[in-house]
């Protein structure tokens, strides 16, 4: 039996014929249903509108002959299951950020952004001039599922905090909220790494359970009330320099669409990535100067807590190098990432700095 196979069986304590009759998209007078499942709840800001975006994209693109039946986390399956989900067939679709699926294969990290890795330019550079999709879809497609970036939440933000971070030690015990390999190389510096869905942060923080967290940027974050919580926030962080958010398509169901209606899920989600991004950018320089009006002390983190990150980072990633696939996509990333700053460090970061130093900026 192949993976493919035995996921399928597995999940469903049943056969594989069983996960193609549930992943089977609703069909009426030649129009579809398909079931979408979130890792988000209802209306979370950012997040949740990549999630109509491309749900309505694919229903515009097809003039109406497929539409998507949105589930919040919670709805149908957990934010967190909805992997399993896709895979077993009980929904068609999720949205996500494939991150949250590193327990699956560690190489879902790359397709979020690894600590210390890729900016939003660098990952679209990879994903869409580069063998970034053609990995997605190499990686997925091991686990029965056709896999796109769709959302793009930009730089995030290195967090929240009840007290200001002064040194590394001030991470040992610290209950603290990151995914990912960004959380594991957190871990590493002693804290205490929660991983909770978005819906969940704020009463981690206001019960005590959690001491801080990350979320996503200014606006994101505002919309979820932590500066009610926290005093401290922190807006550059090493864990996500430009994250983007994925849908992921149970690979049966995608191969009985037609090849036109499969390029219109390709291009729903690369109209949803490059516009979710732009809507992120606009709204976090905003929501940024009203939490300063607030009170909310803006901080940065010492160099020497940076160096950490990145030591720490390095350590979380080379863990799992004896995986061939793992290692043969962060080649793939760094590569790219690595040709790619050759230019842009000499050119934008140059001029940003010098526009910003010569307009007093």
């Amino acid at each position: 039996m192949d993976r493919r196979s035995f996921l399928k069986t597995s999940a469903l304590g049943g056969t594989a014929a069983a996960a193609s009759t549930l992943a089977a998209p609703a069909i009426a007078q030649g129009n579809m249903t398909l079931t979408m499942v979130t890792t988000w709840p209802r209306g979370l800001a950012g997040v949740w509108d990549s999630v109509m975006r491309f749900a309505d994209n694919l229903t515009a693109m097809s003039d109406g002959a497929i539409t998507v039946d949105v589930k919040a986390a919670g709805e149908l399956v957990g934010a967190f299951e909805v992997f399993d989900a896709v895979t077993s067939g009980q929904a068609d679709i999720y949205h996500g950020a494939d991150y949250y699926f590193t327990g699956q294969h560690p190489a879902f990290q790359f397709f979020t952004v690894a600590p210390f890795g890729m900016t939003a330019p660098e990952m679209m550079t990879w994903y869409y001039a580069g063998d970034g999709m053609a990995l997605h879809h190499e990686l997925g497609e091991i686990f029965g599922l056709k896999s796109f970036i769709a959302g793009q939440t930009g730089a995030q933000g290195g967090g929240w905090f009840r007290k200001p971070i002064e040194s590394v030690d001030d991470f040992k015990g610290l209950k603290f909220r990151m995914p990912g390999l960004g959380g594991q190389a957190l871990g590493r510096l002693g804290a205490s790494v929660q991983v909770l869905p978005g819906g969940e942060i704020y009463q981690a923080l206001s019960t005590g359970a959690l001491d801080g967290t990350e979320w996503i940027g200014p606006w994101s974050d505002e919309k979820l009330g932590l500066q009610e919580v926290c005093k401290y926030y922190y807006p550059a962080g090493f864990h996500e320099p430009g994250s983007a958010l994925s849908i992921a398509m149970n690979l049966e169901v995608f191969d009985g669409l037609s090849p036109a209606q499969q390029k219109m899920v390709e291009m729903a989600a690369a109209e949803d990535h490059q516009a979710n991004y732009a809507l992120f950018i606009a709204n976090n320089g905003p929501a940024l100067q009203r939490l300063k009006n607030t009170g909310i002390q803006v901080m940065e983190f010492p160099d020497d807590v940076w160096d950490a990150f990145g030591q720490a980072s390095k350590e979380a990633l080379d863990e799992f190098m004896g995986d061939e696939l793992f290692a043969k996509i962060r080649a793939s990333a760094e590569a790219s990432m690595n040709s790619t700053s050759a230019w842009t460090s000499v050119s934008d970061a140059f001029y940003v700095n010098e526009r910003s130093r010569v307009n007093g900026m």
